[in-house]
C-alpha cells in the first residue's frame, strides 16, 4: 500500500464522522466504496485494513502525517494552495500593506470547551479540516486569540498551517490582554494591560503559533488592571518596532479610546462586534476608522450563529450549559424571537442572489464604508461553504432598504440600520 493511499484513507476517516461510524459497523463495505471512489487498494490491503480500530484513527493520523485531516479522495493533496487573488476579491487592510479577502476565518469556537466563553467541546480534526478548507477556497487570513481555549486555538491554527508552504500561508492575527488562571480554567480571564504581562503573552503566542512574527497583534479589550491605555498601546507599538509583530490594532475599543491611541502612534486596525443585530459601532467607530485610514475587521457578523438561517428558538433551547450562548440575552426570551425573525427576513434576499442567509448577513456588514473584512467562524468545512459566498456578494440598494425595513419591523438589536 502506498504512503499516499494511507494518507487518503486515514485522512478521510478522521475528517468524516459518518464515514467513520460506517467503517466501525462494516469496514469491508466502506473500504470497497473508497476503492470505487479511486483509492488504490488491493484485496490483501483491504483485509489488513479491516483490523483498524476506529477509536485509534486520530492517533494514527498524527503518527502517519499531520496533513491527513485534509486528505482528499477526489483531488490532489495540498501541495499548492490557490492564491486568494485567483478566487476571492481582496481589499487593503488599512495602511498595513496587507491585502485581505473580504472574509476571514474566525478561530474562537475551535478553542474547544472547558473555559468561560467556550462554544462547547470541539473535535480538533474537524477544526483543522475547516481551516485548511477555508485556505484552499482562497481565505487568506485567520483571526484567533491567546484566550480562545486558553491557548488551544492558537495551537490548532499552527497545526493546520504547519505543512503549508510559507508563500501560501494565510496571514495570522491574534490578540493579547486576557489572562487566565491555569489552576482555575473556569474562572473568567482578567483584562490585563501590564507591559510585562503583554511581553510574556506575545512570546507565548509566537511559540504556540510557531511563527517568528505575528501579522497583526491586537489588544483584546481595554485593560481593567489599572494600566493606562497609553502604556499598553505603547507596548504594542514597541513590539511592532522590534519586529515581533507586523501591525498592531485594538479590539472592542471606542472612538474616544481610538483617538487617545492615535495620538501615540497609528492604530492599524480596529476589531469591533458588528452585525445586523449589533450595530452600535456604525455610529462613531466605523466613520472614525474610515477617516484615519484604520482597517476594520468586524467580528460576529452572523451574531454568533443567530443570522445563519439555521438557528431557531428550539435550537437555542438545546444549547449545552458549556456553551456561553445558553445564558446570553440574544439567545433567550424576546431578544431571541426578534433575532430569529430578522434572520427569516433575509431569506428572500438570499434566494434572489442564489446565496445563503449566512452570506447575506455577512455581506451586510461588508456594505458599510470603512469595513475591510468580516471574521466568520467555522467548526467544519461545510460551515465554511455556508458563508464564503459573502466574499464576493454585493448587496443592492434595494436589498439594503429591505434589510433596514426588517430591522425596524422586528425590533432586533440597536444602532443605525443602513449604510
Amino acid at each position: 500500500m502506498t504512503h499516499q493511499s494511507v494518507e487518503l484513507l486515514i485522512g478521510k476517516l478522521v475528517t468524516d464522522e459518518e464515514l467513520r461510524e460506517a467503517f466501525q459497523q462494516n469496514p469491508h463495505a466502506v473500504l470497497a466504496w473508497l476503492r470505487d471512489q479511486g483509492l488504490q487498494l488491493s484485496s490483501l490491503e483491504m483485509d489488513a485494513l479491516k483490523s483498524i480500530d476506529p477509536s485509534e484513527l486520530s492517533g494514527l493520523a498524527d503518527i502517519i502525517d499531520r496533513r491527513l485531516q485534509k486528505a482528499s479522495l477526489r483531488r490532489g493533496y495540498m501541495a499548492h494552495i490557490v492564491h486568494d487573488t485567483d478566487t476571492l476579491p481582496t481589499t487593503p487592510l488599512g495602511t498595513t500593506g496587507m491585502r485581505i479577502t473580504r472574509v476571514g476565518f474566525g478561530a474562537w469556537a475551535i478553542g474547544g470547551g472547558g473555559w468561560t466563553f467556550a462554544w462547547g467541546n470541539q473535535d480538533d480534526a474537524d477544526s483543522i479540516a475547516a481551516i485548511r478548507h477555508a485556505v484552499e477556497r482562497g481565505i487568506n487570513w485567520i483571526d484567533t486569540a491567546a484566550v480562545y481555549g486558553l491557548g488551544h486555538s492558537e495551537e490548532i491554527v499552527a497545526r493546520a498551517l504547519r505543512d503549508i508552504p510559507a508563500k501560501d500561508r494565510p496571514y495570522v492575527f491574534t490578540k493579547a490582554g486576557l489572562v487566565w488562571d491555569d489552576r482555575n480554567r473556569a474562572a473568567p480571564p482578567r483584562r490585563v494591560g501590564d507591559p510585562l504581562s503583554m511581553r510574556r503573552e506575545v512570546e507565548a503566542s509566537l511559540r504556540r503559533l510557531e511563527v517568528e512574527r505575528i501579522d497583526l497583534y491586537q489588544m483584546h479589550w481595554p485593560a481593567e488592571d489599572g494600566t493606562p491605555l497609553a502604556d499598553y498601546w505603547g507596548t504594542l507599538l514597541q513590539l511592532k518596532a522590534e519586529g515581533k509583530v507586523r501591525a498592531v490594532g485594538l479590539s472592542n475599543h471606542d472612538a474616544r479610546q481610538l483617538d487617545a491611541a492615535e495620538r501615540l502612534g497609528h492604530v492599524d486596525t480596529l476589531q469591533p462586534p458588528f452585525s445586523a443585530i449589533r450595530r452600535e459601532v456604525a455610529a462613531a467607530e466605523l466613520p472614525w476608522c474610515a477617516a484615519h485610514g484604520t482597517g476594520v475587521i468586524v467580528y460576529s457578523p452572523m451574531q454568533s450563529g443567530l443570522l445563519t438561517g439555521a438557528f431557531s428558538v428550539a435550537r437555542a433551547a438545546q444549547l449545552g450549559a458549556d456553551d456561553w450562548r445558553s445564558h446570553a440575552p440574544d439567545f433567550t426570551g424576546v431578544g431571541l424571537r426578534r433575532n430569529v425573525a430578522l434572520a427569516d427576513a433575509l431569506r428572500p434576499i438570499a434566494e434572489r442572489h442564489g446565496a445563503t442567509v449566512a452570506a447575506v448577513a455577512v455581506a451586510w456588514t461588508l456594505a458599510w464604508p470603512g469595513v475591510s473584512g468580516a471574521i466568520v467562524g467555522a467548526r467544519s468545512p461545510a460551515q465554511v461553504d455556508g458563508w464564503i459566498g459573502a466574499a464576493a456578494l454585493t448587496l443592492t440598494d434595494a436589498d439594503l432598504d429591505e434589510i433596514a425595513g426588517a430591522i425596524k419591523r422586528t425590533g432586533a438589536g440597536t444602532g443605525p440600520v443602513r449604510p
